[in-house]
């Protein structure tokens, strides 16, 4: 498994958790890498994308504002700030990399399957 994220945990509505993913893969600096969530019983959810080298960033309207991706190619990281939770944000979330491209076109793309790290679970409790 390339991808581990880690971090989860549980947090109250209004506030912060970060969560980190280590991408092991020998070429990670120039994949684009992203997040995914899901809750229990429902699909996937596309939430950020980065690029490798440019760094731009771009998100679901539902995180907008209140996410923030980063990413460190020396380390083979990736950063998932998340600030103002909500009880909705409750989750499974995923990082994910694309190694066919290293520009993001959106903030949603759909990795191969080998490509999904383990989830980390976010509860944000009211």
């Amino acid at each position: 498994v390339q991808l581990q994220a880690f971090g989860g945990g549980l947090v109250q509505a209004g506030g912060s958790l970060g969560l980190s993913c280590v991408n092991s893969g020998s070429f990670a600096r120039i994949n684009r890498m992203g997040w995914y969530r899901q809750v229990p019983g429902k699909g996937r959810e596309p939430l950020s994308c980065i690029g490798a080298s440019d760094g731009k960033s771009y998100y679901a309207d539902s995180v907008k504002g209140r996410f923030t991706v980063s990413r460190d190619n020396a380390k083979g990281t990736v950063h998932l700030q998340m600030n103002s939770l909500r009880p909705e944000d409750t989750a499974d979330y995923f990082c994910i990399q694309d190694r066919a491209r290293a520009y993001c076109e959106g903030y949603a793309f759909i990795p191969s399957m080998d490509d999904w790290g383990q989830g980390t679970l976010v509860t944000v409790s009211s």
